[in-house]
Parts: structure tokens; C-alpha cells; sequence
């Protein structure tokens, strides 16, 4: 019998076409454009979380504040306790930080975990004395002052602050209702700017200190005077005399609700 030899042939490596490589290539392209903003926006939604747990913080701070002060709400007399670099000292006890009067504040020595500063926010730190919030006015002032009171009057020189100009101090038991009332709250849109760029609850203000038009865009984490906190969109909050977002001039002062009552 005769055998027969068989021979194999190993196939030979076989390179990509530049057509399937433009394919690789073009399909990266699509899954990296589907992708990214998933991302991204996983990436905020986590610095949001982040800011609320923030002012959650601040919270506890001020209902330790008032448990120590026979439920006040924080008053130095100062008619721009309002601005963050200001209401943070009479609370900075009640919040660890690792910070003391007069040791400064800004971006380069603030903790990594600072409670005074939204992730999200990257004007703050460099800008505002390294505090992302705004502490309401309506808690250092009386109903009738607030309703008199302008945003002229909250940016003015201190020789010039009008209705703000003799601070009263606000009890916990005079607010009418503390779960729509906010205390603190984000100066910047800073986790959703409604397409535009970041803006304070004033908008992009316009000469004569008028309220800018883009001041509806985007929201805000709130905490309010009962201790809780939520992301607020700005048309969801309560008009002020001049028709802002602005929880400082909110009408009625502590007897008002900054929760919309149509929305």
C-alpha cells in the first residue's frame, strides 16, 4: 500500500485594510461621542451629591448655632452678613474645618474637604474668599425691612446699605415656615447653568444694578431653615421685589416661603 504524503500550509498573517482600520477607528469615534457625556454627567451628578452633603453640613452647624444662641439665627451686625467670607466666622465653631479667624481662608490653604466650597463651583474659591454660599439676609433682618430692601442696597458701600443699615436678630420660632424657607444657598448656578454661562441669583447684572436676564437659568442647592436640603431650579423659587431668585429679598423676609406657589 502506498501512502500519500499530505503537506500542510501554515495561512499566512493577514494585515488590516486601511478601510477596516477607518471603521475601527470611526466606531471608536461614535462610542467615545455616546459616551463621554455619560460620563460627564455621572461626574457632576457626583459634585452635586457632594455640594448637598455641603450644605447639609452647614445645617447642623446652624442648629447648633441656635441651640447655643436661644434659637437665633446668626447676627453680627453687620448689614453684609449675607456675603459668604462674612455669615461663615459666627459658624465656623460648629463646622471642622481646621480654620481660625484671621488665619485666612483662600484656595490655597482651605482643606481639601472644605464644607464653605461646592466642587462644582470654580469661581469661588479664587474669587470669594473660598465660600460658594450666600447666607439669606431675611434672617438678620425684619419682614418690613427685607420688603424695602433692593439689590442696590446689598452690593452698596457700607456707608450706603439703606433698609439693611440696623441688622435685627431672627428667631427659629418666628420663621412662619421653615421647610420652604431657605437660609443658604449657592451664589452660582455652578450644577446647571440652563445653556449659559454660571451666574449669581442676580444673573449677569445689567447697569443701574438691574437684574440681568439670564438670572432664571439653571438651580441651586438650598438648605432651609428646618435643616433639610434640595436642588432647586431658580424658577422654582419665589420672585423677589425686582424679579430674582434671590433669597435674601425674598418678600416676606422669614413670614415668606421661597417655594414658587404656582410651580
Amino acid at each position: 500500500m502506498i501512502r500519500r504524503s499530505h503537506s500542510f500550509s501554515l495561512p499566512r498573517n493577514r494585515a488590516f485594510t486601511l478601510l477596516e482600520l477607518l471603521v475601527v477607528v470611526a466606531i471608536i469615534a461614535v462610542l467615545a461621542a455616546l459616551l463621554f457625556p455619560v460620563f460627564a454627567m455621572a461626574k457632576e451628578s457626583a459634585r452635586r451629591t457632594v455640594c448637598l452633603s455641603n450644605v447639609k453640613q452647614l445645617g447642623a452647624a446652624f442648629l447648633l448655632y441656635g441651640a447655643d444662641h436661644d434659637d437665633a439665627f446668626p447676627n453680627t451686625g453687620d448689614p453684609y452678613l449675607w456675603v459668604g467670607r462674612r455669615w461663615r466666622w459666627p459658624i465656623l465653631p460648629y463646622v471642622n474645618t481646621g480654620h481660625r479667624r484671621g488665619a485666612g481662608f483662600d484656595s490655597a490653604t482651605r482643606p481639601s474637604a472644605n464644607p464653605f466650597v461646592c466642587p462644582s463651583d470654580p469661581i469661588s474659591p479664587g474669587q470669594y474668599d473660598a465660600t460658594s454660599y450666600a447666607y439669606s439676609a431675611a434672617f438678620y433682618l425684619t419682614p418690613e425691612q427685607v420688603d424695602q430692601a433692593r439689590i442696590r442696597n446689598l452690593v452698596a458701600s457700607l456707608s450706603d446699605p439703606g433698609p439693611l443699615a440696623s441688622p435685627i436678630t431672627q428667631f427659629g420660632s418666628s420663621v412662619a415656615s421653615p421647610s420652604s424657607k431657605s437660609l443658604v444657598t449657592e451664589w452660582f448656578n455652578s450644577h446647571d447653568t440652563g445653556g449659559g454661562p454660571r451666574v449669581g441669583f442676580w444673573g449677569t447684572l445689567q447697569p443701574g444694578l438691574r437684574p440681568g436676564p439670564d438670572r432664571w437659568n439653571g438651580g441651586r442647592n438650598h438648605l432651609f431653615a428646618d435643616g433639610h436640603a434640595r436642588w432647586l431650579r431658580a424658577s422654582g423659587q419665589t420672585p423677589s421685589a425686582e424679579d430674582c431668585p434671590d433669597i435674601n429679598l425674598t418678600p416676606g423676609g422669614v413670614l415668606g416661603s421661597d417655594l414658587r406657589a404656582d410651580r
